[in-house]
């Protein structure tokens, strides 16, 4: 499985509107957008220059790769998650979120770890603090990361992370909000607080239902983006 930093680092590159080319933001500001360490971020810097999808160049900072295909001769999961996210249209992302997990979050409420569950409370909670739409996407994701861990199937697991990344690029773009941060009443708070709650009482049924609702919600919104 993936370090979270370089996940994290993935996600972010395949979210931007950055050209291939472009030169990223410096470090101690990219860092900060990121929540990473500057040594935690220079350590995912590395392993993406040694796949090809980025280019560092002493004292001119750090590039995309010029290459079109840089990205997908790398080998590994963030080759597929590009490949995926150029013939993935947003709702079948979604429906394939439908189809997977709510039974990621069935086996978590029989398969987590109290940790695991403080962590998911924690995440839900901090996703109302959000300062940001950046910083809520970020969390949203570490979220549903967290239940497919939680799961205790790796290769669900695997799959999920390869379709949320695809979900990252292809849905979040789609949405836009125009706010800079969720509205207090934004839907999905409530609908994460009722997926932890079930989560925490060790309701599998409950849980996927709670999750079914969740995505269904995320679906309706994107469906309702989409006809404007």
């Amino acid at each position: 499985m993936q370090d979270k930093n370089l996940i994290r680092l993935r996600r972010w590159i395949a979210t931007s509107d950055m050209t291939r080319g472009a030169r990223l933001p410096a470090e101690r500001a990219l860092s900060s957008t990121l929540g990473l360490s500057r040594a935690e971020l220079r350590n995912a810097l590395l392993v993406l220059e040694a796949e090809g999808v980025l280019e560092r160049h002493v004292g001119r900072g750090t590039f995309l790769a010029k290459s079109p295909n840089a990205a997908r001769n790398g080998r590994g999961m963030e080759a597929t998650i590009a490949t995926l996210s150029e013939t993935t249209a947003p709702i079948d992302a979604m429906d394939a979120r439908l189809a997977l997990e709510p039974e990621l979050t069935r086996l978590a409420a029989v398969n987590a770890s109290p940790k695991q569950l403080r962590d998911l409370r924690r995440l839900s909670d901090d996703m109302r603090a959000a300062p940001t739409w950046a910083a809520y996407e970020t969390l949203d994701h570490d979220f549903h990361a967290a239940i497919a861990a939680g799961s205790g199937n790796a290769l669900l697991q695997t799959l999920s992370e390869i379709l949320n990344g695809v979900r990252q690029v292809v849905v979040w773009r789609r949405l836009a909000p125009s706010q800079q941060r969720p509205e207090p009443e934004y839907h999905s708070f409530d609908e994460h607080d009722e997926i932890v709650a079930a989560l925490e009482s060790r309701d599998g049924v409950a849980a996927a239902k709670a999750m079914t609702r969740h995505l269904k919600s995320t679906r309706n919104a994107l469906m309702e983006t989409s006809e404007d």
